[in-house]
């Protein structure tokens, strides 16, 4: 191998591993921002036991992984000479995005992020015939648009039915405490199912470029490559992503423990079965819709559609967003060769300390990222003095009888009374 090949390789071994650590504290949000918002746990706990489900889900499948080092690029018809510099060119695309919307709290996917990079730059570094749009458009464009509207019907039934069956035996409709211990179960269950899926796509990456160099024949991730993205993305998610987590958490809907507890069953069922499948999810964009489902699904909930429609515009522009930064990256390449990717490495280095130095000024840490309502807004609002239920509006009609019924017998009492007193008062005149 030419040591301009091998410069290219680790450094894009080094990105894809930075991805990964975006991709985990931009996404920890998606199993923590429930538990943390109605106080099941305390925020760096969670996050704590996020980044160990995190690494522990990463070990469980690789069906994720194979879709991308085998599916979405047709690698084998590109040279194994451009290939790596356009992966290069892919990942600046996703980190820059990711970087982005981190900053600005947005709820977005990781996952669109990179695909949206790597086919932008492949598209300028190759040409449009190298990307599987078949593949694209089956596993990762229409998961996109079905699953959160799966996650959310599932989200809302869910928090129906946990109101309906808990609403006789709790004084408090929007309490019920006993769901916090639930939280617990399943936002672990998130976390090790955003594991089974994120930290796939980072093994994908890095298995697709060490079988376009030839250090690799078979799709499987091997285990070193394994073993470094799962400690990557779990050590991102013990970082935080805490603009995140403030957006989801109290940002979309006041979130009580019954609507978390079904807002994070609905996530986790949905993403495990994606992975099952071998589909590359965005574990964001069906954490979002089973938050919002959860917030409908409860009493007196409306919707504010201008905040979910800045989330959900966020979501559309993910793809050719990352898509257009990956193609310009890809462009210096061909431009300039060896030394475009020189070029690009610096530019990253400069947008992403760019970036954090500009997330110092109006810092969110463990401390305050729940002590306001995120900017944008939210996209549920529960009226302070919701409606009565059917049992409340039958008791109310029933204690109005009793009390109709109580005043009449009252009166008719006090009648018979001045009855009975009248002719008494008259005999004795």
């Amino acid at each position: 191998m030419e040591t301009a090949t091998l410069i290219v390789v680790v450094l894009t071994i080094a990105l894809a591993l930075f991805f990964d650590f975006t991709n985990g504290f931009h996404d920890t949000a998606n199993a923590m921002a429930t538990p943390i918002a109605t106080g099941a746990l305390k925020p760096k706990v969670a996050v704590l036991l996020a980044a160990v489900l995190n690494l522990v889900g990463a070990f469980l499948s690789t069906e994720v992984a194979k879709t991308i080092s085998g599916g979405i690029i047709n690698e084998g018809d590109i040279s194994s000479a451009i290939l790596p510099a356009v992966i290069f060119a892919g990942l600046i695309g996703a980190i820059t995005w990711n970087m982005i919307t981190w900053l600005l709290g947005l709820p977005s996917s990781s996952s669109h992020a990179l695909f949206g990079g790597l086919i932008g730059a492949t598209i300028v570094g190759v040409g449009a015939s190298a990307v599987n749009f078949s593949v694209v458009v089956s596993k990762v464009i229409l998961p996109a648009v079905i699953a959160p509207l799966t996650a959310g019907i599932i989200a809302f039934t869910a928090t129906k039915v946990a109101y309906a069956i808990t609403r006789r035996y709790d004084s408090k409709p929007d309490g019920r405490d006993g769901f916090r211990v639930g939280q617990i179960f399943t936002s672990s269950l998130v976390a090790l199912a955003h594991g089974t899926n994120d930290a796939q796509k980072t093994m994908g990456v890095i298995t697709l470029l060490l079988i376009t160099v030839g250090l690799q024949t078979s799709d499987e991730p091997q285990l070193w490559v394994i073993v470094a993205c799962a400690v990557t993305i779990a050590l991102g998610t013990y970082m935080g992503g805490w603009r995140i987590i403030r957006t989801l958490g109290k940002g979309l809907t006041e979130v009580k423990p019954a609507q978390g507890f079904a807002a994070e069953s609905s996530t986790a069922s949905t993403i495990l079965a994606s992975s099952a499948l071998g589909f590359a999810l965005s574990t964001t964009q069906v954490a979002s819709g089973s938050v919002i489902g959860s917030g409908l699904g409860r009493r007196g909930a409306t919707v504010r559609w201008r905040t979910a429609g800045r989330i959900m515009v966020g979501w559309l522009l993910t793809l050719p967003a990352a898509g257009g930064v990956g193609a310009l990256a890809a462009l210096l390449v061909v431009w300039f060769g060896f030394w475009g990717i020189l070029i690009d490495a610096v530019i990253a280095v400069v947008i992403i300390l760019g970036l954090f130095w500009r997330s110092r000024r109006d810092e969110v840490n463990a401390a305050n990222a729940m002590s306001e309502v995120a900017d944008s807004g939210k996209a549920v609002k529960v009226k302070r003095n919701p409606p009565p239920t059917r049992r409340q509006r039958s008791l109310a009609r029933e204690e109005a009888r009793r009390v109709t019924a109580s005043e009449a017998a009252a009166q008719r009492a006090k009648s018979a009374e001045r009855s009975a007193g009248g002719p008494k008062d008259g005999g004795a005149a």
